[in-house]
């Protein structure tokens, strides 16, 4: 098999896409994205983060062997939750299971940049590079709390049987941070698109994810935790502008306080904290560059 074919190979938990032999790159996203990173040839479709892995792409399919994730998840979530640390061991399982003892980079959005936080600090030795996107060392508290009441809706809805239409309200709340103040002012003109659009993305997001897992993510989420000083390898920081899920001072606080090189690279985008699936163009020249650091 040439080193430019795309292999997949997959597994309950992880999924990977390229050579064997090619340089590992760990693709993790929010607590909505699969192992299924991707499309390709062996599974055509569509991958939650297309616009930016898979062949021609910034995380070339054909220059890197990438490895998804699926979340681990809990029941009903309680304070003996799922961890982002749980997650980083269960991502070095499966780097085991590959045979991967040292990879070159993680590329972690969102939630999956807290788990790429936590395997840094955890797994020093076994990644050269990280880049975390719209995450921080540690959860924002007015993040917690508009998140606490996301909760609250989902455990409404399991104990009066309406579970689904929890998930649905509930994820349409989470939509109203995940998106900016400034799109919805210029994409919406009436009451009618906006709640037209919320029913749509909930309906969406519940006809695929359970109230339990939904519970046990955002509370895994918000009980994140991660001592900058741990963590010496290099990282690049991806602070996308308008988002209010992780304030940019967060990421200022993260750059300073790390023990190893630390570049705080600014993205712009009117669609706040969603930018790392809406700004493709920038975003990729952003990635381009720090895996191409990681070989330095």
């Amino acid at each position: 098999m040439s080193a430019g074919s795309a292999v997949l190979v997959r597994s309950p938990h992880h999924e990977c896409v390229g050579p064997h032999d090619a340089p590992v790159v760990v693709v993790l996203g929010g607590i909505s994205a699969s192992a299924h990173v991707c499309a390709s040839d062996a599974d055509p479709r569509p991958g939650w983060w297309d616009n930016m892995v898979g062949v021609g792409r910034a995380i070339d399919t054909t220059q890197y062997r990438v490895v998804g994730l699926d979340w681990l998840e809990s029941g009903v979530a309680s304070a003996d939750g799922i961890t982002t640390h749980d997650q980083a061991d269960a991502l070095a399982a499966v780097l085991d299971g590959l045979g991967a003892v040292r990879i070159d980079a993680i590329v972690g959005a969102s939630y999956g940049g807290m788990v790429a936080l936590a395997f840094a600090s955890r797994y020093p030795d076994r990644v050269q590079r990280i880049v975390v996107i719209s995450a921080a060392h540690r959860t924002d508290a007015m993040t917690a709390a508009r998140r606490s009441i996301q909760r609250d809706i989902l455990r409404l809805g399991v104990r009066t049987g309406s579970a689904r239409d929890a998930v649905r309200i509930a994820r349409a709340l989470a939509m109203t941070t995940y998106r900016s103040r400034a799109e919805f002012a210029a994409r919406f003109h009436s009451l009618e698109a906006i709640e037209s659009y919320l029913h749509r993305l909930g309906e969406r997001f519940a006809s695929e994810v359970s109230a339990a897992r939904f519970l046990a993510l955002s509370l895994s989420a918000d009980l994140h935790a991660v001592d900058p000083e741990s963590i010496a390898v290099p990282v690049t920081i991806v602070a996308a502008a308008n988002d209010d899920v992780v304030p940019r001072a967060q990421l200022v606080e993260l750059s300073e306080r790390l023990a190893g090189p630390a570049t705080l690279v600014d993205l712009p985008s009117i669609h706040g904290h969603d930018a790392f699936l809406t700004e493709p163009g920038a975003l990729g020249e952003i990635l381009t560059t720090a895996l191409s650091n990681a070989h330095r």
